[in-house]
C-alpha cells in the first residue's frame, strides 16, 4: 500500500510519536531522533495506545509492524530515508537548525515534511542550502495515527512536483491530504480552531459558562454535525430547500452584530490560567491523560466505523476514507497468514524432503520522491 520504503522522524513528542505510530503500523521502518532521555518511554506509550486503537479497527489481525530504531544523531536517522517528518517545537531558530542538518545529510530525493502548526514553509526553508525545493508543511491533527487529515503547504522555493509527491506519500499511509492554496501562517485548520479557542476563553473568563459546559455545548450539538459534514455543507442544509443562498440571506446580517470578541484577546495572565486549569481538572473527574487518550481513541474509532457504514455502505466523509484504509491494512495483515501457517505445519509435521531454498525477493523500487528533483522551475 505505502510507497515509502524507509522513514525518519525528527522529534518524538505527542505529534512526532503519532507519526511514528502511523508509519510503523503501516509496516514502514522508522528511524527516530529525539534528544529527550525519556523519548523511548514516551513513544512506547503512544505506540500502546495506537496498537489498541488499530486492533479495534482490524479485529482480524494487524499488519507486520515496521522496525523502530532510535538514532543517536539527525544524520544517522535520515541517512537512507526517502520520507522525513520533522516535529520539533514551534521555534523558528530550532526549526532552522534541525532542517539545515536534515538537508545536509538526507538523500537528495527525500521529501521533507514539517509538522509545524503555524510557521510558513518559506520562513523555514531558508535554512536549507542544498535542496529547499523538497520541503513542505505536512500539518497533521492529534492523534496522528487516527485522524487522517494532513494540510500540505508549499513555500516559495518548493517545487510543485514535491507537493504532488508529498500528496502521494501521505495518502499511501491512509491520510487525507489537502493542499492549502496560499501560504499563510497557521494555514486553515488552526485558524478556525484559534477563532473558536479565543471566543471560548472569553466565555469562561466572563463567567458565561464553565469549561465543561462549553464542551457539552460543542459535543452535544454542532460537534456532532461537524464530525460528518463540514461547516458549509451543514449550513447549506440549514438553508432548507433554497440551500446556501437562503441561509446567507437569512443569517448574513448577524455578522454585523457584536456577537463575538474575536478581534480582542483576553489577557493571558495567571488568573485566567488558574481559572481554566482548575475547571479542566474538575472536568476530568480524576481520569489520567492516558485514560482520556484511550476514551478519545475509542470514540474516534467508533465514529469513523459508524460513518464507514453510511451512504449505502460506501461510507461518508472520514468514514469513506476509513473504510478504504482498513481494507488496505487488512490486505497487509493477510500477507502474514501464509507464513504463520507454513511455520505451524513445519512444527507439527516432519518434512519428508529437504526444503528448497526460498526465493529472494527483489528489493523494492525507490519511492516516487525523486520526482521532486526533476523540475526545471521553482514555485514562486
Amino acid at each position: 500500500m505505502s510507497i515509502i520504503n524507509k522513514a525518519a522522524a525528527i522529534g518524538g513528542g505527542v505529534i512526532g510519536a503519532g507519526w511514528v505510530a502511523r508509519l510503523l503500523l503501516n509496516g514502514i521502518d522508522v528511524a527516530i531522533f529525539d534528544p529527550d532521555p525519556e523519548a523511548s518511554r514516551k513513544v512506547g506509550e503512544v505506540m500502546k495506545g495506537a496498537r489498541r486503537a488499530y486492533k479495534q479497527m482490524l479485529p482480524g489481525g494487524l499488519p507486520k509492524e515496521g522496525k523502530l530504531t532510535f538514532a543517536k544523531t539527525i544524520a544517522e536517522a535520515v541517512a537512507d530515508a526517502d520520507f522525513i517528518q520533522e516535529s520539533v517545537p514551534e521555534r523558528l531558530d530550532l526549526k532552522h537548525k534541525v532542517l539545515a542538518e536534515i538537508d545536509a545529510h538526507a538523500p537528495a530525493n527525500a521529501i521533507v515534511g514539517s509538522s509545524t502548526s503555524g510557521i510558513k514553509p518559506t520562513d523555514m526553508q531558508v535554512a536549507m542550502k542544498k535542496h529547499p525545493e523538497r520541503l513542505v508543511v505536512g500539518h497533521p491533527f492529534n492523534p496522528v495515527y487516527l485522524l487522517p487529515l494532513v494540510e500540505i503547504v508549499g513555500g516559495e522555493q518548493t517545487f510543485p512536483e514535491a507537493i504532488e509527491v508529498a500528496k502521494e506519500l501521505y495518502a499511501s499511509i491512509g491520510m487525507k491530504p489537502v493542499v492549502v492554496r496560499k501560504e499563510i501562517e497557521a494555514f486553515v485548520g488552526d485558524r478556525l480552531l484559534e477563532a473558536a479557542w479565543r471566543e471560548a476563553l472569553w466565555l469562561v473568563k466572563d463567567g458565561i459558562c464553565t469549561v465543561e459546559e462549553l464542551d457539552d455545548i460543542m459535543r452535544y450539538s454542532f460537534g456532532l454535525r461537524w464530525a460528518q459534514m463540514g461547516m458549509f455543507q451543514v449550513y447549506r442544509v440549514a438553508g432548507g430547500e433554497a440551500g446556501m443562498r437562503h441561509f446567507m440571506a437569512q443569517f448574513g446580517p448577524c455578522l454585523k452584530w457584536p456577537w463575538t470578541k474575536l478581534m480582542d484577546v483576553p489577557e493571558f495572565n495567571d488568573e485566567l490560567v488558574d481559572l481554566i486549569a482548575t475547571q479542566s481538572d474538575e472536568q476530568a473527574h480524576g481520569l489520567s491523560i492516558r485514560e482520556l487518550e484511550r476514551i478519545r481513541d475509542d470514540n474516534l474509532v467508533a465514529i469513523m466505523e459508524a460513518l464507514s457504514k453510511q451512504n449505502k455502505g460506501k461510507g461518508w466523509g472520514a468514514g469513506a476514507l476509513h473504510k478504504d484504509y482498513t481494507r488496505e491494512l487488512a490486505k497487509l495483515a493477510a500477507k502474514k497468514a501464509p507464513a504463520k501457517a507454513v511455520a505451524k505445519a513445519k512444527a507439527t509435521k516432519p518434512a519428508k524432503k529437504a526444503a528448497k531454498p526460498a526465493k529472494v525477493e527483489k528489493p523494492a523500487k525507490a519511492g516516487k520522491a525523486d520526482k521532486a528533483k526533476k523540475s526545471g522551475k521553482k514555485k514562486g
